[in-house]
């Protein structure tokens, strides 16, 4: 399976090493930026779709059963 992600057009051969650095820390200022601005939005989106088990004890080290 010598498939290629769907992305890899984005990624041309030959890219310098100082463009590829270049390149990188813009995507990482962009991602930190992106997530700063939507925290709270991205917080309760995974809250809603990952809620905390209520049957979970607060101190699961504790046995109720004995």
């Amino acid at each position: 399976m010598d498939e290629q992600p769907m992305l890899s057009f984005l990624f041309p051969p030959g890219m310098s090493d100082e463009a590829a650095y270049e390149i990188s820390e813009f995507l990482q200022a962009l991602s930190l930026a992106f997530e700063q601005h939507y925290f709270a939005q991205i917080r309760r989106h995974l809250h809603a779709t990952n809620p905390t088990p209520t049957e979970l004890s607060e101190h699961p080290w504790e046995d109720d059963s004995l």
